[in-house]
Protein backbone atom coordinates (compact mmCIF):
# COMPACT_ATOMS: atom_id res chain seq x y z
CA UNK A 1 0.00 0.00 0.00
CA UNK A 2 0.77 3.66 -0.13
CA UNK A 3 0.94 5.55 2.88
CA UNK A 4 1.38 9.12 4.16
CA UNK A 5 2.56 9.71 7.73
CA UNK A 6 2.09 13.40 9.02
CA UNK A 7 4.61 14.13 11.59
CA UNK A 8 6.49 11.12 10.85
CA UNK A 9 9.59 11.98 11.52
CA UNK A 10 8.32 11.95 15.11
CA UNK A 11 8.77 9.68 17.67
CA UNK A 12 5.51 7.72 17.19
CA UNK A 13 5.82 8.79 13.24
CA UNK A 14 9.52 7.63 13.15
CA UNK A 15 8.06 3.87 14.59
CA UNK A 16 5.09 3.54 12.71
CA UNK A 17 7.29 4.70 9.22
CA UNK A 18 9.94 2.58 9.70
CA UNK A 19 7.72 -0.48 10.52
CA UNK A 20 5.56 0.01 7.30
CA UNK A 21 8.65 0.60 5.34
CA UNK A 22 9.48 -2.34 6.38
CA UNK A 23 6.66 -4.34 5.85
CA UNK A 24 7.15 -3.51 1.85
CA UNK A 25 4.72 -0.78 1.97
CA UNK A 26 5.71 2.69 0.32
CA UNK A 27 6.05 5.27 3.01
CA UNK A 28 5.81 8.97 2.40
CA UNK A 29 6.59 11.68 5.56
CA UNK A 30 5.93 14.95 5.99
CA UNK A 31 7.37 16.92 8.77
CA UNK A 32 8.47 20.05 9.48
CA UNK A 33 11.23 18.70 11.77
CA UNK A 34 10.43 21.32 14.52
CA UNK A 35 10.57 18.15 16.96
CA UNK A 36 11.65 15.08 14.84
CA UNK A 37 14.68 14.05 13.33
CA UNK A 38 14.29 12.29 9.74
CA UNK A 39 17.77 10.53 10.11
CA UNK A 40 16.45 7.98 12.21
CA UNK A 41 13.88 7.34 9.16
CA UNK A 42 15.03 4.15 6.92
CA UNK A 43 16.64 5.15 3.73
CA UNK A 44 13.53 3.58 1.54
CA UNK A 45 11.65 6.10 3.52
CA UNK A 46 10.34 8.79 1.07
CA UNK A 47 10.90 12.40 3.25
CA UNK A 48 9.79 15.67 3.00
CA UNK A 49 10.31 18.80 4.98
CA UNK A 50 7.07 20.68 4.88
CA UNK A 51 4.36 22.66 6.88
CA UNK A 52 1.24 20.35 7.87
CA UNK A 53 -0.54 23.85 6.36
CA UNK A 54 0.72 23.69 3.32
CA UNK A 55 -2.31 22.50 1.05
CA UNK A 56 -0.51 22.58 -2.06
CA UNK A 57 2.48 20.21 -0.98
CA UNK A 58 -0.28 18.06 0.65
CA UNK A 59 -2.01 17.56 -2.41
CA UNK A 60 1.49 16.67 -4.41
CA UNK A 61 2.06 13.82 -1.70
CA UNK A 62 -1.20 12.49 -1.41
CA UNK A 63 -1.26 11.75 -4.90
CA UNK A 64 -1.66 7.56 -5.18
CA UNK A 65 -2.30 7.56 -1.49
CA UNK A 66 -3.98 4.65 0.02
CA UNK A 67 -4.58 5.89 3.57
CA UNK A 68 -3.18 8.88 5.67
CA UNK A 69 -1.72 8.68 8.97
CA UNK A 70 -1.81 11.89 10.65
CA UNK A 71 0.26 12.34 13.90
CA UNK A 72 2.05 16.04 12.65
CA UNK A 73 0.93 17.91 16.08
CA UNK A 74 2.02 19.75 18.99
CA UNK A 75 2.13 17.73 22.09
CA UNK A 76 2.87 19.05 25.51
CA UNK A 77 0.40 19.65 27.91
CA UNK A 78 2.35 22.85 29.89
CA UNK A 79 3.50 24.13 26.43
CA UNK A 80 0.02 24.25 25.21
CA UNK A 81 -1.48 27.00 27.99
CA UNK A 82 1.87 29.20 27.34
CA UNK A 83 1.05 29.04 23.51
CA UNK A 84 -2.73 28.01 22.72
CA UNK A 85 -2.49 30.09 19.20
CA UNK A 86 0.39 28.24 17.96
CA UNK A 87 -1.23 23.95 19.10
CA UNK A 88 -4.92 25.83 17.53
CA UNK A 89 -2.56 26.79 14.56
CA UNK A 90 -0.68 23.08 14.01
CA UNK A 91 -3.46 20.79 15.80
CA UNK A 92 -6.82 22.03 14.39
CA UNK A 93 -5.87 24.05 11.38
CA UNK A 94 -3.51 21.92 10.35
CA UNK A 95 -5.82 19.04 10.79
CA UNK A 96 -8.47 21.46 8.57
CA UNK A 97 -6.37 21.94 5.77
CA UNK A 98 -4.97 18.05 5.85
CA UNK A 99 -9.22 17.18 5.65
CA UNK A 100 -9.38 19.73 2.42
CA UNK A 101 -6.63 17.61 0.51
CA UNK A 102 -7.64 13.77 1.57
CA UNK A 103 -11.39 15.25 0.38
CA UNK A 104 -9.94 17.03 -2.76
CA UNK A 105 -7.31 14.05 -3.92
CA UNK A 106 -9.82 11.27 -2.97
CA UNK A 107 -7.87 8.86 -0.40
CA UNK A 108 -9.70 6.29 0.82
CA UNK A 109 -9.42 6.19 4.61
CA UNK A 110 -6.93 8.56 7.41
CA UNK A 111 -6.11 7.65 10.59
CA UNK A 112 -5.74 10.21 13.40
CA UNK A 113 -3.50 9.96 16.14
CA UNK A 114 -5.88 11.39 18.87
CA UNK A 115 -5.38 11.53 22.71
CA UNK A 116 -6.51 10.46 25.89
CA UNK A 117 -5.82 14.14 27.52
CA UNK A 118 -9.60 14.63 25.49
CA UNK A 119 -11.49 12.74 28.64
CA UNK A 120 -10.33 15.60 31.27
CA UNK A 121 -11.29 14.36 35.08
CA UNK A 122 -13.43 11.40 34.88
CA UNK A 123 -15.04 10.04 37.92
CA UNK A 124 -14.74 6.48 37.11
CA UNK A 125 -12.03 4.16 36.15
CA UNK A 126 -11.53 3.09 33.28
CA UNK A 127 -12.60 5.59 30.55
CA UNK A 128 -14.83 4.21 27.84
CA UNK A 129 -14.94 5.99 24.51
CA UNK A 130 -18.77 6.98 25.66
CA UNK A 131 -17.66 9.19 28.56
CA UNK A 132 -18.60 12.93 28.43
CA UNK A 133 -15.08 14.48 28.03
CA UNK A 134 -14.06 17.40 29.71
CA UNK A 135 -10.48 18.60 28.27
CA UNK A 136 -8.23 20.39 30.80
CA UNK A 137 -6.02 22.01 28.56
CA UNK A 138 -5.31 23.86 24.88
CA UNK A 139 -3.66 20.81 23.91
CA UNK A 140 -6.39 18.33 24.81
CA UNK A 141 -9.39 21.16 23.43
CA UNK A 142 -7.40 21.01 19.94
CA UNK A 143 -7.20 17.24 19.65
CA UNK A 144 -10.57 17.26 20.62
CA UNK A 145 -11.27 19.88 17.73
CA UNK A 146 -9.69 17.56 15.34
CA UNK A 147 -11.68 14.65 15.87
CA UNK A 148 -14.36 16.82 15.29
CA UNK A 149 -13.16 17.89 11.46
CA UNK A 150 -11.92 14.53 11.06
CA UNK A 151 -15.17 12.36 11.59
CA UNK A 152 -17.50 15.65 10.10
CA UNK A 153 -15.66 16.29 7.09
CA UNK A 154 -14.70 12.41 6.15
CA UNK A 155 -18.27 11.65 6.58
CA UNK A 156 -19.36 14.39 4.05
CA UNK A 157 -16.32 12.98 1.75
CA UNK A 158 -16.93 9.73 1.55
CA UNK A 159 -13.55 8.94 3.44
CA UNK A 160 -13.07 6.34 6.18
CA UNK A 161 -11.69 7.68 9.49
CA UNK A 162 -11.10 6.38 12.44
CA UNK A 163 -9.37 8.19 15.55
CA UNK A 164 -7.12 6.49 18.26
CA UNK A 165 -7.34 8.57 21.11
CA UNK A 166 -3.34 7.34 22.63
CA UNK A 167 -2.52 7.47 26.44
CA UNK A 168 0.67 8.49 27.53
CA UNK A 169 3.27 6.05 25.04
CA UNK A 170 6.52 5.62 25.29
CA UNK A 171 9.49 4.10 24.69
CA UNK A 172 12.89 4.28 22.45
CA UNK A 173 13.33 7.25 20.40
CA UNK A 174 11.24 9.61 22.95
CA UNK A 175 12.89 13.03 22.89
CA UNK A 176 13.71 14.65 26.16
CA UNK A 177 13.64 18.55 25.58
CA UNK A 178 14.63 20.50 28.01
CA UNK A 179 11.12 21.99 28.39
CA UNK A 180 7.94 20.27 29.73
CA UNK A 181 9.86 16.69 28.46
CA UNK A 182 7.79 13.21 28.66
CA UNK A 183 7.54 11.75 32.32
CA UNK A 184 9.18 8.27 31.74
CA UNK A 185 11.91 9.44 29.21
CA UNK A 186 12.62 12.51 32.07
CA UNK A 187 12.85 9.97 34.52
CA UNK A 188 14.85 7.39 32.76
CA UNK A 189 17.12 10.54 31.90
CA UNK A 190 17.87 11.52 35.44
CA UNK A 191 17.98 8.20 36.83
CA UNK A 192 20.86 7.56 34.47
CA UNK A 193 22.77 11.14 35.28
CA UNK A 194 22.23 10.37 39.01
CA UNK A 195 20.40 13.55 38.65
CA UNK A 196 16.97 14.57 40.79
CA UNK A 197 13.57 13.44 39.77
CA UNK A 198 10.75 16.16 40.66
CA UNK A 199 7.39 14.61 41.41
CA UNK A 200 4.34 17.38 41.43
CA UNK A 201 1.84 16.70 43.94
CA UNK A 202 1.90 13.48 46.12
CA UNK A 203 3.45 11.04 43.36
CA UNK A 204 -0.33 9.31 43.70
CA UNK A 205 -2.05 10.34 40.36
CA UNK A 206 -2.34 7.63 37.56
CA UNK A 207 -1.98 7.24 34.15
CA UNK A 208 -1.89 4.79 31.68
CA UNK A 209 1.40 4.31 30.00
CA UNK A 210 1.85 2.27 26.81
CA UNK A 211 5.06 0.77 24.66
CA UNK A 212 5.27 2.26 21.36
CA UNK A 213 5.26 -0.95 19.65
CA UNK A 214 2.06 -1.78 20.84
CA UNK A 215 0.60 1.91 19.75
CA UNK A 216 2.44 1.12 16.24
CA UNK A 217 0.34 -2.24 16.24
CA UNK A 218 -2.90 -0.63 16.77
CA UNK A 219 -2.20 2.27 14.05
CA UNK A 220 -0.96 0.20 11.37
CA UNK A 221 -4.46 -2.38 12.03
CA UNK A 222 -6.43 0.46 11.73
CA UNK A 223 -5.29 0.95 8.56
CA UNK A 224 -7.22 -1.76 6.85
CA UNK A 225 -9.53 -3.20 9.81
CA UNK A 226 -13.00 -3.48 8.86
CA UNK A 227 -15.92 -2.00 10.14
CA UNK A 228 -13.80 0.95 12.21
CA UNK A 229 -15.50 4.26 10.15
CA UNK A 230 -16.33 6.93 12.34
CA UNK A 231 -14.90 5.34 15.51
CA UNK A 232 -13.41 6.83 18.55
CA UNK A 233 -10.94 4.13 20.13
CA UNK A 234 -8.62 3.74 23.46
CA UNK A 235 -5.41 2.68 22.88
CA UNK A 236 -3.50 2.27 26.15
CA UNK A 237 -2.49 -0.38 28.32
CA UNK A 238 -5.47 -1.19 30.13
CA UNK A 239 -2.75 -0.61 33.69
CA UNK A 240 -2.85 2.61 35.59
CA UNK A 241 0.43 3.20 37.49
CA UNK A 242 0.78 5.61 39.85
CA UNK A 243 3.72 7.98 39.97
CA UNK A 244 5.20 6.35 42.94
CA UNK A 245 5.21 3.43 41.49
CA UNK A 246 6.74 4.50 37.86
CA UNK A 247 9.88 5.73 40.10
CA UNK A 248 10.02 2.41 41.95
CA UNK A 249 10.29 0.77 38.70
CA UNK A 250 12.68 3.46 37.29
CA UNK A 251 15.16 2.67 40.15
CA UNK A 252 14.81 -1.36 39.93
CA UNK A 253 15.19 -0.90 36.06
CA UNK A 254 18.31 1.01 35.91
CA UNK A 255 19.95 0.16 39.52
CA UNK A 256 20.10 3.61 40.55
CA UNK A 257 18.89 5.65 43.36
CA UNK A 258 17.70 9.08 42.17
CA UNK A 259 16.97 12.06 44.48
CA UNK A 260 13.07 12.34 44.84
CA UNK A 261 11.94 15.94 45.11
CA UNK A 262 8.61 16.49 46.03
CA UNK A 263 6.24 19.59 44.56
CA UNK A 264 3.35 20.21 46.45
CA UNK A 265 2.21 23.34 44.62
CA UNK A 266 2.49 22.01 41.31
CA UNK A 267 -0.64 19.99 40.32
CA UNK A 268 0.12 16.69 38.99
CA UNK A 269 -2.78 16.37 36.64
CA UNK A 270 -5.85 14.31 36.88
CA UNK A 271 -5.87 12.46 39.76
CA UNK A 272 -6.47 9.08 37.81
CA UNK A 273 -6.30 7.89 34.46
CA UNK A 274 -6.68 4.92 32.51
CA UNK A 275 -7.80 3.31 29.28
CA UNK A 276 -10.32 0.89 28.62
CA UNK A 277 -8.95 -1.39 25.78
CA UNK A 278 -12.28 -3.50 25.07
CA UNK A 279 -13.29 -2.00 21.86
CA UNK A 280 -9.70 -1.56 20.57
CA UNK A 281 -9.84 -5.61 21.04
CA UNK A 282 -13.16 -5.67 19.78
CA UNK A 283 -12.64 -3.58 16.23
CA UNK A 284 -8.80 -3.90 16.22
CA UNK A 285 -7.65 -7.39 17.72
CA UNK A 286 -5.63 -5.03 19.73
CA UNK A 287 -3.82 -6.62 22.78
CA UNK A 288 -0.97 -4.80 24.07
CA UNK A 289 1.64 -7.14 24.53
CA UNK A 290 4.60 -5.24 26.51
CA UNK A 291 3.82 -4.27 30.38
CA UNK A 292 5.86 -1.15 31.57
CA UNK A 293 9.03 -2.73 33.35
CA UNK A 294 9.68 -4.30 30.37
CA UNK A 295 8.78 -1.64 28.23
CA UNK A 296 11.36 0.76 30.26
CA UNK A 297 14.60 -2.32 29.67
CA UNK A 298 13.54 -2.20 26.51
CA UNK A 299 13.93 1.80 25.95
CA UNK A 300 17.18 2.01 27.98
CA UNK A 301 18.46 -1.21 25.77
CA UNK A 302 17.25 -0.03 22.21
CA UNK A 303 17.71 4.16 23.21
CA UNK A 304 21.13 5.46 21.61
CA UNK A 305 20.93 8.09 24.19
CA UNK A 306 20.47 5.71 27.20
CA UNK A 307 23.11 3.97 26.50
CA UNK A 308 25.21 6.30 26.28
CA UNK A 309 24.62 7.02 29.65
CA UNK A 310 24.91 2.99 30.64
CA UNK A 311 28.57 3.28 28.80
CA UNK A 312 29.47 6.80 30.64
CA UNK A 313 28.16 5.10 33.53
CA UNK A 314 27.63 1.44 33.99
CA UNK A 315 24.81 -0.16 36.05
CA UNK A 316 25.17 -1.04 39.60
Amino acid sequence: MNYLVTGGAGFLGTALSNRLAKQGHHVRVLDDCSAGDPAHLLPEVEFVQGDINEKTLLWKMLQDVDCVFHLAAKVSVPESSLFPSSYNHVNVSGTVTLMEAIRDTKVKRMVLASSGAIYGHQDQIPYFEDFEVHPESPYAVSKLAAEHYVRTISAQAGVEAVCLRIFNAYGPGQRVPHSHPPIIANFLKHALTNGTIIIHGDGSQTRDYVYVDDVVNALVTASTAVGVDQQVINIGSGVETSVLELVRLVRQVTGKKPEEVYNPLKSGGSTRMCADITKANEKLNYIPLVPLETGLRLTIERDPQYKKEIEAKPLA
